[in-house]
């Protein structure tokens, strides 16, 4: 039987249209710590950060929006008004499977979108089928927890965010925001990093987001110099692991369309993409936002 909205692409190993939901909104709600707001609107659901202009923090998701084409431009135009009173560029996430009308990506570049970046859903399907990888001899791996009265050193803060500024690229005048923001998602017993160190030497990170059943992966990265090393697959698999000891239903993360390598090292550890392409839509400059 066709799912109405249905994106095409690899199989969904059992994920239906009301779990896929869960997973967008799940997802939205883990980037809301750090001080941004979400409202659930019924038929999607805003991240907004009022201290912060990237879009990154500013869009939509789980978007399911009327087939008609007139519904359809009525309900985007409301959502434009949403966002000039927010003072936001408009932002829209496309989920891989799911979103209603099933053109929702084509009908946004009709309107003045254009995409800016695509990706998929990764989720944990199956055992990875190996015994898990063992740290090396000077690898340890550091458990980093949230919550209310949880003191994590200053120094090991900035670690973390110089490494993930390092693994991702992120201009090094940043690098104080993001220590800013795990200090205010340290706060939250929700909120987990995984630490690898070679020696004193932080190599690999990552984030998890574990609340309702479900656990939300993110900023697995690994310090240039230290790559192809097995880092990486190292602090996946550790997250995964407590993720699941957590009690976890469901695993999951997003990675870039065109990642291969991260990819490769998701699926050995366990995790396979489900659902289709999703798309990262923006108004573009100069666009009419009626």
């Amino acid at each position: 039987m066709t799912v109405p909205g249905r994106a095409a692409g690899p199989p969904l190993h059992g994920l239906d249209e009301a779990a896929f939901r869960f997973i967008e909104v799940h997802e939205t709600r883990a980037h809301a710590l750090g001080g941004r707001l979400i409202r659930d609107l019924g038929d999607c659901v805003l991240l907004h950060a009022p201290g912060n202009r990237d879009p990154f923090f500013n869009r939509v998701a789980a978007v399911r929006w009327p087939h008609d084409p007139i519904r359809f431009e009525r309900r985007l135009a409301e959502l434009l008004a949403l966002f000039a009173g927010l003072d936001r560029r408009p932002h829209i996430w496309t989920g891989p499977a799911f979103n209603t009308p099933a053109d929702l990506g084509p009908r946004l570049v009709d309107q003045g979108f254009r995409e800016v970046g695509a990706g998929y859903v990764m989720a944990l399907v199956r055992s990875s089928g190996r015994e898990r990888r063992r740290p090396a001899p000077g690898v340890t791996v550091e458990r980093l927890h949230g919550g209310p009265g949880v003191s994590v050193g200053d120094q090991t803060v900035h670690q973390i965010a110089r490494l993930v500024g390092e693994s991702f690229a992120v201009d090094p005048d940043r690098h104080e925001a993001i220590a800013a923001e795990l200090l205010e998602s340290f706060e939250s017993p929700a909120f987990h990093v995984c630490l690898v160190r070679s020696g004193a030497e932080p190599v690999a990170v990552g984030k998890r987001y574990t609340f309702d059943g479900a656990s939300y992966l993110s900023s697995i990265g690994t310090r240039p110099r230290h790559r192809g090393q097995g880092h990486g697959l190292l602090v996946t698999e550790a997250l995964i692991d407590d993720a699941i000891a957590a009690g976890s239903r469901q695993v999951y993360l997003g990675v870039h369309a065109h990642n291969d390598r991260a990819i490769s090292v998701y699926r050995r550890a366990g995790l396979d993409i489900v659902g289709g392409r999703a798309g990262d839509y923006l108004l573009a400059p100069g666009t009419i936002e009626r």
